[in-house]
């Protein structure tokens, strides 16, 4: 070889492995898949150099080298990202997360259609939370999460719950959905439910709660709407590992202290999740500055201090009224899951949960007043257990009438109980249920042609409840201030029927989404629900029934049109009209309880109820997704709407339950009533990493038989935050507020408002009558802060309510707390 030949040779191989020396090749990722993200925009945030990544989500920085500024990261469908040059130049190779954005056409919305779906196909109205909301709210309980939701309102009659209320329907009207499986059961009760809790919020992968009727997919229960708990799915990967993380956090206004545990194993056939969750909650404190002009409301002036081993016969001095006494509990939640991958398109899931609360002590009970006394000595919920399993079967045939489905089979047992003594008495009632639940259910989809603009879904549902209930009486033996035993027992009244009861559910349903243009979306669905209920009274001494025997059976078709038409990419139009059933369960049909001098007694001529729905709203995206805005008016119509009202049976309005005459009422059905409302929300968000947000809920609920409002109807609330990243740090402002709800728009018959909670006005000389003032208005602020340490350790801190208001959420038996620092810590190895 000549040697200007040979010497071109050699240098032109330096030249190429000095450029390959030089370049900086990095990888953009979905924080939550881990998939590689094309066409990501990385420029200087304040020059003109620019780049994007290809399909595998790698792209060259070498153009970046000379550059003083920091590199922003931004792509349509995901929140942007702004990292420091040091960061980039630190290693080659690295990989850049984005986090996705909620709010674009884009976002995949999971519930709707039971499928994954672009959320600019969709017109029903839905919010989502991802793990990455969820961490930087940091909540208590799942039901602490929920209350953060634009359009959900969350009451509480103690610490240990929180019963979540979508456009003026809660508990059995709402449906809860954990990865696939109903939780809702034969004993889902009217009024205020808070089984919401029994989900630990760090397993939580997203939630999606669906506004509205949404019967086809859910079938009965989904009046209001849908919550949707995803739990954290453990993701196939070729190489394995083994990933675990450890939380601590304190709080300050309920000395909470949780810790909490999870790992996940990732190989490329199985893959495995834990998690296991400890917490440990005090008696909590309402806030001390009273901006609603009321100096003593809620105030905790006195309380009982006996427990299951401990009497006494006097209630004690509270030198803390600020101090909610009898509030705090313990909780423990565990979830196991495995996948394994059966063929390249198909896999098998075990799914293991189980949730248990130590006794919690319903706080509204134990201030409940008789003749000017505290009424009960002991009142409170006993250990609440919660067990799932379930195995879901992911199949990807790719066949012409199943191109992909889930098939879920799952067991659940729910126990529970309630435990009552009054002062001056040592006859203690102890009621204990026990629900077995087995159902199994198949969602199946296809596309009509291969672009999926014409999509086909169908499914079929199967649920039985099986339902025992114990009741047994205690006198209790006695010496000094110690219980030492039992000296007899007696026969009390059940909750529910003594001989068992069980309640089945029947359902098929089919939905057909049409892409028909590309700006337009019609979605059409059909369900036919049957359900079955058969219910045994053995004893009736206490109370006769016309049957001691009874079986019912109904059956409801309901079905939707939603339309979603886009006048460009970045406006869209929704309208749906829809509508839901709810057949009555055992709770409903054959509950026997006590509440503030009435009992509810069975009804077993209580037929199910219905509701319409027609909503409509608009969401548009300005400048390139930085600026979003959705309104969203609705009308809803009952039918045959189910209430609790006064009752006589065989001719008796009076009975003796518990060593006292009470009231009888119970669950009846009515006429028709309507609920309408809005909600408005907005973001804007800017380069710099500073995003804010905010939403308005407005609910007005009447009855057209009777003229009454409507139980569950929240005031006026919203809220305001503020969002900043930058680097390692995330800073969080948010302002929360509700309108004061007079009395007057309070359901007093029905007794689930709660109006006795509020507070009084004193008679003067212009009334001298004294009355409830209904809800007080209130508003709060709350910062938190996180950093990010390393990859390994992140820290956050957090003051919510910092100007210490006191106040209650609507239809609540507790205060919210007051100040609460916390401080939490995350370590992910």
């Amino acid at each position: 070889m000549p040697y200007s030949i040979r010497s071109f040779t050699i240098t032109a191989l330096l030249l190429i492995i000095s450029s390959l020396s030089h370049a900086q090749i990095i990888r953009v990722v979905d924080a939550d898949t881990g998939m590689p993200i094309e066409n990501v925009s990385i420029s200087e945030l304040n020059g003109s150099k620019t780049c994007r990544t290809g399909q595998d989500g790698k792209a060259d920085l070498d153009i970046f080298r000379q550059t003083k500024h920091n590199i922003i990261f931004k792509h349509s469908s995901y929140e942007s990202a702004i990292v420091k040059l040091s960061e980039l130049s630190a290693q080659n190779g690295l990989t850049i997360r984005l986090h996705p954005n909620n709010e674009t056409m884009q976002t995949i919305v999971l519930t709707v259609s039971r499928s994954r779906e672009k959320r600019g196909r969709i017109a029903e109205k839905v919010e989502i939370l991802n793990k990455r909301q969820i961490t930087r709210l940091s909540p208590q309980t799942s039901a602490d999460m929920l209350a953060n939701v634009p359009g959900v309102k969350v009451q509480k009659s103690q610490l240990g719950g929180g019963s979540p209320v979508i456009r003026g329907m809660e508990a059995n009207r709402i449906l809860l959905v954990v990865d696939g499986v109903r939780m809702n059961n034969a004993i889902y009760r009217r009024g205020h439910l808070h089984n919401a809790i029994s989900i630990a919020p760090h397993v939580l992968e997203k939630t999606e709660v669906v506004f509205g009727p949404s019967s086809v997919m859910y079938g009965s229960d989904a009046l209001g709407g849908v919550i949707y708990y995803h739990t954290r799915v453990p993701k196939f990967k070729e190489k394995g590992g083994y990933h675990p993380s450890l939380l601590a956090r304190y709080s300050t206004a309920d000395n909470e202290m949780t810790g909490a545990y999870s790992g996940e194993f990732s190989s490329k056939n199985m893959t495995a999740f834990t998690a296991f969750s400890f917490s440990d909650f005090g008696d909590l404190r309402m806030g001390e500055n009273r901006m609603h002009g009321f100096d003593n409301w809620a105030y905790v002036t006195e309380y009982s201090n006996n427990t299951p081993d401990y009497y006494n016969p006097n209630p004690i001095a509270n030198p803390h009224p600020e101090i909610q006494k009898n509030s705090g509990y313990r909780q423990w939640d565990l979830i196991q899951k495995f996948r394994f991958r059966l063929k390249e398109k198909s896999n098998i899931g075990l799914n293991i949960q189980y949730s248990r609360s130590s006794g919690i002590p319903r706080f509204d009970k134990l201030n409940e007043r008789k003749d000017g006394a505290l009424k009960f000595a002991e009142w409170y919920y006993g250990p609440q257990k919660r067990l799932l399993t379930s195995v879901q079967y992911h199949l990807y045939p790719e066949k012409k009438w199943i191109e992909q489905g889930d098939i879920i089979i799952a067991y659940q047992n729910i126990q529970e109980s309630r435990n009552t003594r009054q002062f001056g008495s040592l006859d203690k009632y102890e009621r204990k249920e026990n629900v077995d639940v087995i159902s199994v259910n198949g969602d199946f989809h296809v596309p009509i042609v291969r672009d999926e603009n014409r999509r086909l879904s169908y499914g079929f549902e199967w649920t039985h409840n099986k339902v025992h209930s114990h009741a047994t009486g205690k006198t209790l033996l006695v010496q000094g201030h110690r219980i030492t035993g039992i000296q007899n027992y007696f026969n009390i009244q059940t909750r529910y029927p003594d001989g068992g009861s069980t309640y089945n559910t029947y359902a098929l349903y089919t939905d057909y989404r049409l892409g028909h243009s590309p700006k337009g979306t019609l979605n059409l669905g059909l369900r036919y629900n049957y359900t079955q209920l058969h219910a045994t009274w053995m004893d009736q001494s206490f109370i006769q029934l016309p049957q001691s025997d009874i079986q019912m059976y109904n059956s409801a078709f309901s079905g939707n049109i939603a339309y979603a038409y886009k006048l460009n990419k970045d406006f869209k139009i929704n309208t749906v009209l829809s509508s839901g059933f709810r057949s009555p369960n055992i709770d409903d049909v054959g509950k026997i309880r006590e509440k503030k001098g009435t009992v509810t007694v069975p009804n077993i001529g209580l037929k199910p109820e219905y509701a319409f729905n027609a909503e409509t709203g608009i969401s548009a995206f300005f400048m390139e997704n930085k600026i979003h805005i959705e309104a969203r008016t609705y009308y809803t119509l009952l039918n045959h709407y189910i209430t609790r009202d006064y009752f006589s049976l065989n001719g008796v309005e009076y009975i003796d339950y518990d060593g006292e005459t009470c009231r009888i009422v119970a669950n009846v059905n009515k006429g028709l009533a309507y609920i309408y409302g809005g909600s408005l929300g907005f973001s804007i968000k800017w380069d710099t990493g500073l995003k804010i947000s905010s939403s308005h809920t407005y609910t007005y609920g009447q009855t057209l038989d009777t003229d009454q409002p409507l139980s569950s109807i929240p005031p006026v609330f919203g809220d305001l935050f503020a969002h900043y990243h930058r680097g390692k740090w995330k800073w969080d402002t948010g302002f929360r507020y509700n309108l004061h709800k007079p009395a007057t728009r309070y359901n007093v018959p029905e007794g689930i408002d709660n109006l006795d909670e509020t507070p009084v006005i004193r008679p003067d000389a212009t009334d001298p009558v004294e009355k409830y003032y209904g809800s007080p208005a209130w508003w709060t602020v709350n910062i938190g802060t996180v950093y990010h340490v390393n990859n390994t350790v992140e820290l956050q801190l957090k003051c919510d309510n910092i100007f210490d208001a006191h106040y209650k959420e609507f239809a609540s038996g507790i205060s919210a707390p007051g100040r609460n620092i916390s401080l939490s810590c995350t370590l992910s190895l």
